[in-house]
């Protein structure tokens, strides 16, 4: 049987008059890289902010770690890096890493070791403000590693980087994984469905599927995994 890390059941979210999220059932499971897949304006974010329980739901139930979202429980055991730059601009990448990890209890050894993670070892001494978007970025993403969570929620964590940043992160992403965490890693780009272990392709509010990069790629018999999810929209639209 396999172990579960994040379990939805109907859940809906509706904002003003405006139904963001109609009714979803997902699974995460255990040591795995999830890619939550989709055009900006899906809900991506929304899903996410859901399972860190910093969304107001209409109904449904949001599990996580065995708890529901937000329990207090999982303090530590989650954590939620957002698509903007969660910084304060005014100290440096390393204070930065020292003030949340004073809040989080961790010690120099967790912050070295996050800024050699995340690449920023060689500028801890630079001002956020003075940092790019991409840098920023992994400053916060140094942030939710401090306290070694069993769960991350990563919501379009490789924006703005360049392509050798990009790779470096997902091979840190795979090494998590490898060592049983659960990642749950939202993005609009298509080509890094490859290296997620499943794929939620996601639109207009709805999950159009779950499954696996080789599976979507038998199931629509496309050769990339692009074409592959226009498909899948375009099976959703015929229906």
């Amino acid at each position: 049987m396999l172990n579960i890390s994040i379990e939805v059941t109907d859940l809906r979210v509706v904002r003003g008059s405006t139904v963001v999220l109609p009714g979803l059932d997902l699974s995460v499971r255990a040591g795995s890289i999830t890619g939550l897949l989709g055009p900006s304006g899906c809900g991506k974010t929304t899903l996410i902010r859901c399972l860190a329980g910093v969304q107001d739901v209409e109904s449904g139930t949001v599990n996580v770690l065995g708890e529901p979202a937000g329990n207090p429980t999982n303090r530590g055991r989650v954590a939620y890096v957002t698509q903007a730059d969660s910084v304060y601009p005014d100290l440096t990448v390393r204070q930065n890493l020292d003030y949340f990890g004073a809040l989080y209890g961790a010690d120099a050894a967790a912050i070295d070791q996050a800024l050699a993670d995340v690449g920023l070892v060689d500028l801890s001494a630079r001002l956020a403000a003075d940092l790019s978007g991409g840098q920023r970025a992994r400053v916060s993403l140094a942030a939710g590693l401090l306290t070694d969570p069993e769960v991350l929620l990563l919501d379009e964590p490789t924006v703005g980087l360049d392509p050798v940043l990009r790779r470096d992160l997902w091979a840190l992403f795979a090494e998590l994984a490898a060592a049983g965490r659960t990642l749950l890693v939202s993005s609009h780009v298509m080509d890094e469905a490859g290296r997620c272990d499943e794929v939620l392709l996601m639109r207009s509010g709805k999950i159009l599927a779950q499954t696996t990069p080789a599976e979507l790629l038998t199931r629509t018999g496309r050769d990339d995994l692009e074409s592959a999810f226009l498909a899948i929209v375009e099976a959703e639209e015929a229906a």
